[in-house]
């Protein structure tokens, strides 16, 4: 299962029925859990610990070191992969900035080609990377966003669960949960519903969140006076106390644009 022509440390921990393909390269200091496939001239680097079931395909560099200028060459980097994820080609996941931090990437996540993920991101679960997306430094990415094809988010921008980032847009400010984003400057255009309806959301949970980014985004409210709104005039939900919990954590504010025609 491992190839004569792959490098792999001596001190890294390989688990049961993992591939190493030829020309792989694996560092020292490296786990690497069951059933993984490391396709040829992938570089699994230094710190980093890999859960089962994942597929790093060709060129992919995980636990690069961070390009960060606060990063001490020399110090620990680590990232730490969680199970059945998809890493494709060209991908690269630099490592935490400092030795008691790390970039996270946790389960069944598809990074397509040319995904660059910054140092100390965390992407949660069931994510989708479209291709060359960049994801810059201490972003998080909650469950089951969608970041479409060019996709630049920047530096500490967290993105909802089940949000839809579409092709080429730069993000500034916090994406809300369930939301879709479009253009530059990045702006809302609705409610990710054809997502949420293959989750089983009903059409009135779909409509109560509708409702609320009408508040927020058509309501000529501050984004104190929705959150208020919102709590008096929306019924409560899972899904509505996401969307004002987001809002309320929101350190840089959320995207305020939104298309000119809603």
């Amino acid at each position: 299962m491992i190839s004569p022509l792959a490098y792999v440390d001596p001190s890294a921990k390989l688990g049961n029925n993992v591939e190493v393909k030829p020309f792989a390269y694996i560092d020292k200091n490296v786990t690497i859990g069951d059933n993984c496939v490391i396709m040829p001239y992938a570089s699994i680097m230094e710190g980093t610990t890999m859960g089962s079931g994942n597929k790093v395909y060709q060129n992919a560099v995980i636990g690069a070191e961070p390009q960060d200028f606060h990063h001490v060459p020399g110090t620990r980097s680590a990232v730490i992969i969680g199970n059945d994820n998809c890493i494709r080609e060209n991908v690269v996941i630099a490592g935490g900035t400092d030795p008691d931090t790390a970039t996270v990437i946790g389960n069944g996540n598809f990074l397509m080609d040319k995904v660059h993920i910054c140092h100390d991101a965390h992407i949660h679960n069931r994510c989708v990377l479209g291709i060359g997306v960049s994801v810059a430094g201490n972003c998080e990415i909650f469950d089951c966003s969608i970041q479409s094809s060019g996709a630049m988010i920047q530096q500490h921008v967290r993105v909802g669960k089940f949000s839809l980032v579409q092709s080429g847009c730069r993000v500034q400010h916090d994406v809300p949960p369930y939301a879709i984003l479009g253009g530059n400057p990045a702006a809302y255009h609705g409610v990710n519903a054809v997502i949420l309806q293959h989750e089983g959301l009903t059409e009135r949970i779909l409509r109560h969140i509708a409702n609320a980014y009408r508040l927020v985004y058509t309501g000529n409210f501050s984004l104190e006076d929705a959150v208020i709104k919102i709590g008096e005039q929306i019924p409560a939900s899972i899904e509505i106390d996401e969307i004002v919990s987001f809002i309320k954590a929101a350190k840089h504010g959320i995207v305020r644009n939104r298309k000119a025609d809603d």
